[in-house]
């Protein structure tokens, strides 16, 4: 599935790991206290914010020094910015539920949470329909200036990333833990969690195929180890925390882990996809006009696996509540599971 062999085989093994190990370090730090909370997700956003502000204002002057930053040359698609501050509204919003800020402690805005994913899937959703669009069996380049191959694949893992929307159940059933760290979610258990990983990894594998090696592998590994080993409940806050920290780095430093269009390849950790059949040359061959063959066929394989997974999903949920005889988004279905169980030991149903 990923071009990790040859000589630079061990350094991207390691940046993988280095990127999972900071990602968890940094989740740990936002969530365990108020001061770090505010720090990753008022103070950071806010000087970043600025900085933004500030290329893109120096571009539209004519600025070399905005002109060739590389935020602006490689991050200035919608996308970027869209998912960077939709995952902080998640953050945000979060932190208010479980630390009962403002309106964060009434029972309306326990929904918020649903909203806010469902907003963030529905962001790669129309991603992962433009790129069918686009270049349906062909090669198209994005925004983002990455070479993509659309397809079949791309309305597979759409439709998986619609369905997996109607997998999140008991919308009101948002709490605080009851040491504060958390916002708890019981019933988004481990069902959900597989599902929209794999829809997930599908959907970078599809969309953000130079970057998915960290942003498919590493960031999604990180919040799921931390909800199944420490922070039972916690999976949603865990993943919201992980992915604006991401977002927020790869817009300052998006040479981290890219492929550029021409081929060019920053550091040595940098990892393509099978897709790119013959690796950078198979980039350097669309870049050049001249015969350059894609490899899909890992794309399709992750992709149907996604919508057969999110498939199941949806007739295990439609079951159960069948079976209790409730609407599965009013109410919680899944209380008799293992998962369910421990996450609702550390969870305070009074908040």
């Amino acid at each position: 599935m990923f071009r990790v062999f040859g000589e630079n085989a061990l350094i991207q093994w390691i940046m993988l790991f280095v990127v999972l190990g900071a990602l968890i370090l940094l989740n740990e730090f936002a969530r365990r206290t108020k001061t770090g909370g505010i720090i990753m997700f008022f103070v950071v956003p806010a000087i970043l914010t600025v900085y933004f502000i500030a290329i893109a204002i120096g571009a539209s002057k004519g600025a070399e020094w905005a002109l060739n930053n590389q935020t602006h040359i490689y991050m200035n698609g919608w996308f970027h910015y869209f998912k960077l501050y939709a995952s902080l509204m998640g953050c945000i919003g979060f932190m208010m539920i479980k630390y009962q800020w403002g309106i964060g402690k009434t029972h309306w805005f326990k929904c918020y949470p649903f909203l806010i994913v469902a907003a963030n899937i529905l962001i790669a959703v129309v991603s992962d329909f433009e790129s069918a669009v686009m270049g349906w069996n062909s090669w198209w380049l994005s925004s983002e200036d990455v070479w993509l191959f659309g397809g079949i694949h791309n309305v597979m893992n759409g439709l998986a990333g619609l369905i997996n929307i109607f997998l999140m159940t008991g919308w009101w059933a948002v709490y605080s833990s009851k040491d504060g760290k958390d916002m708890q979610w019981c019933d988004m258990g481990v069902l959900y969690i597989i599902t929209y990983d794999i829809w997930n990894f599908a959907y970078t594998y599809n969309c953000l195929p130079t970057h998915t090696w960290y942003c498919g592998v590493a960031l999604l590994l990180a919040p799921t180890i931390a909800a199944l080993l420490w922070n039972k409940g916690g999976w949603i806050q865990n993943r919201a925390n992980t992915l604006c920290i991401w977002c927020m780095f790869a817009q300052v430093f998006p040479m981290f882990q890219a492929t550029t269009s021409n081929g060019t390849q920053f550091f040595k950790w940098a990892v393509l996809p099978s897709l790119y059949s013959n690796g950078v040359e198979t980039i350097q061959n669309i870049a050049a006009g001249t015969s350059a063959g894609a490899n899909p066929t890992a794309m399709i394989v992750v992709s149907g696996l996604a919508l057969v997974a999110n498939a199941i999903g949806a007739v295990i949920v439609y079951k159960t509540a069948k079976a209790k005889g409730v609407n599965p988004y009013k109410n919680e279905i899944f209380q008799e599971t293992k998962y369910y169980k421990e996450a609702a030991a550390r969870t305070d149903f009074s908040k």
